[in-house]
């Protein structure tokens, strides 16, 4: 099953180091979640939380790329994989949480402050604050305000130590948007 192939992904991928923040890739997806659902998110919004870094997990171009001076570009690779497995609701913000930290940057002038020093090498080599053109056409994008949300989730999820419900609690949520997908294209 595609969900199941997405958890042991995860297990096994996952337990690296989140950059310098002290937790693992898998605590922080966990914690964006938890996040996600403390807010009342929608379930695709929680899923997206859940795998919003998943571009980290399949590309094979190493680890600690940003400090290379490497995007690895894991939004877009993210999204591409979880297209062919959910709704746009789910891979949509996916894609656009890289911009909207860009966007965060340009037009909350305490968002900068709130980076970890990962995000703030990564913005960099992203683009960087969006330019008043960027940030019109990224409010024209259909789940531009979902990413906004995922992004905000995503700076929280960085917390060692922070107790989530585990990875199998969120299974029946992930399998439940895979349907909605299989159901749209049927």
């Amino acid at each position: 099953m595609p969900a199941e192939a997405i958890l042991r992904l995860y297990e096994t991928n996952a337990a690296l180091a989140y950059g310098l923040s002290g937790v693992s890739q898998l605590e922080h997806a966990l914690q964006a979640a938890a996040l996600a659902q403390r807010a009342g998110a929608s379930n695709e919004l929680l899923v997206a939380a859940l795998l919003h870094d998943i571009g980290h997990l399949i590309h094979d171009l190493g680890e600690a790329l940003a400090e290379q001076s490497v995007d690895d570009r894991h939004e877009s690779l993210g999204s591409a994989y979880l297209s062919r497995l959910f709704p746009l609701e789910v891979s949509e913000p996916v894609r656009l949480h890289v911009p909207a930290k860009r966007y965060l940057v340009a037009t909350e002038g305490a968002y900068a402050g709130l980076l970890s020093a990962d995000s703030v090498r990564s913005l960099a080599l992203q683009g960087g604050p969006m330019t008043p053109a960027e940030q019109d056409a990224f409010r024209c994008e259909s789940f531009w305000q979902d990413a906004v949300a995922l992004r905000r989730f995503d700076e929280e999820a960085k917390m060692p130590g922070a107790v989530t419900p585990s990875l199998r609690d969120f299974l029946p949520l992930i399998e439940s948007c895979m349907q909605r997908r299989s159901a749209a294209a049927a």
